[in-house]
């Protein structure tokens, strides 16, 4: 798990072309050193869909090759300011899945296999368009983990502003062009969702809203990066193939990197927690847009351009990741308070003889767990443990000065409220929200 950079330059910025095969290991080469401080760009690939019916792929996502960060170590944090993203995709494919049986084992996401020739992690090639053209390259029978239920393709005006679905005649148009229309980088091994050309709702516009789908640092021991979460990281629990873990290796390793929270966009802060020296921060399964929940389970991913811009923050208490969001994103309740509303506070105040208002600032604490409940409740936990107060504590100003808030079903929330800044302060996050909300 040490990974020796002293050989290596520390730079100031890190250029990543490199995808894992959709595996997050600590004990693998890492790019960089980058330095505290330093900036990370990187040109991401689609992650869901194009992965999914790539049976050589393992984890479910393709994901970047993770980037080791000078100073940052096991029970740090470090702060990715997102300073970019950009949708470069002009065309995607989505939908609804289903997992047709014999072709896995035990998890279509992790372990894809060749149900004619029995060959697990095949390699595949194209052939022709539609659900069954990805073809095993031993016996050259059709491969399909995923099949979409009801899906559709979308393509994106010149701003990335808008999307448009197209009837069947155009999905066939950019399933002949697959890799080019869904801008596939260089070095990605999936097969683009294009392929399928899906076409059950043409004529849709949608709105383009772009984020994250994954983004964070490594998990101290080899684990499938879709599975990098208490939710997805569930179905390894006791699973058939290789990467089974148990309950407790899940709650030691996992990071949360995969989050699914639409708010994880250009101008957010996320602090994720360090389990590896040097981190390890990867990101990758963009999305154009979706909205809470991903309730189809999946939505329209892209390949993009990243940039962020990365800090070490020393002893983070926290297993997993908290987000500053962008104002807009904050619930109502969880908004910072205006001049107006602190002056009628200090009013409040004055004739009720209250001598001190505390001082206020929005944090969303992430949680993930097999099912929404037990997210929920691993998200009070997590920010009881930040603030060093109850879980009741928590309950109530989520409750009166905020809200909880789904990233994905089944199981990643968000506890979003406004926490003590001075509580924030104790543990090094109070200047990323005074940062983020002009405090």
């Amino acid at each position: 798990m040490q990974h020796d950079q002293s050989a290596t330059p520390v730079r100031r910025s890190v250029v990543v072309q490199e995808f894992t095969n959709s595996v997050l290991d600590p004990h693998a080469p890492m790019l960089g050193p980058v330095e505290n401080g330093g900036t990370i760009i990187a040109n991401t690939a689609p992650g869901c869909w194009g992965p999914m019916i790539t049976p050589r792929l393992r984890g479910g996502h393709e994901v970047t090759t993770p980037v080791f960060v000078e100073g940052a170590e096991v029970g740090d944090g470090v702060a990715i300011r997102i300073r970019e993203i950009t949708v470069t995709s002009i065309a995607t494919a989505s939908g609804h899945d289903s997992s047709p049986e014999g072709f896995c084992l035990g998890d279509p996401y992790v372990a894809a296999r060749c149900p004619t020739c029995d060959t697990v992690w095949p390699e595949t090639h194209i052939e022709g368009i539609g659900q069954d053209a990805v073809k095993c390259d031993v016996c050259n029978n059709p491969v399909k983990p995923f099949e979409i239920v009801h899906g559709y393709t979308v393509t994106f005006d010149d701003t990335r502003t808008v999307g448009l679905t197209v009837p069947s005649d155009v999905a066939a148009t950019f399933a002949k062009r697959a890799d080019h229309y869904s801008a596939l980088p260089d070095g990605s091994k999936q097969h683009s969702i294009l392929n399928y050309a899906p076409s059950d709702m043409p004529g849709t516009l949608i709105r383009t809203r772009p984020f994250m789908g994954q983004l964070g640092t490594c998990p101290s021991m080899p684990m499938p990066d879709s599975h990098n979460a208490g939710d997805f990281g569930a179905f390894l629990v006791g699973a058939p193939h290789e990467y089974a873990i148990t309950p407790e290796q899940l709650s030691e390793h996992k990071t949360d990197g995969h989050m699914d929270i639409d708010a994880v966009r250009a101008g957010a802060i996320l602090i994720a927690p360090v389990k590896v020296p040097g981190a390890g921060v990867y990101m990758g399964d963009m999305h154009a847009g979706q909205g809470d929940g991903e309730i189809a389970g999946h939505t329209m991913d892209v390949a993009g351009s990243v940039t962020l811009q990365v800090e070490v923050v020393k002893h983070y208490p926290l297993d997993g990741p908290v987000l500053f969001p962008l104002l807009e994103d904050l619930p109502p309740l969880a908004k910072p308070f205006s001049a107006s509303e602190k002056a009628k506070g200090q009013r409040l105040a004055e004739k009720w003889g209250v001598a001190h208002i505390e001082p206020l600032a929005p944090i969303s604490v992430v949680g993930t767990a097999a099912n929404l409940n037990d997210a929920i409740e691993n998200g009070l936990e997590r920010a009881a443990k930040l603030l060093k107060v109850s879980v009741a504590e928590i309950r109530n100003r989520a409750t009166v000065n905020g809200a909880i808030e789904i990233g994905r079903a089944p199981g990643v929330i968000q506890v979003t409220f406004l926490a003590p800044l001075a509580k924030l302060d104790e543990v090094g996050l109070g200047d990323y929200a005074r940062e983020q909300y002009d405090l």
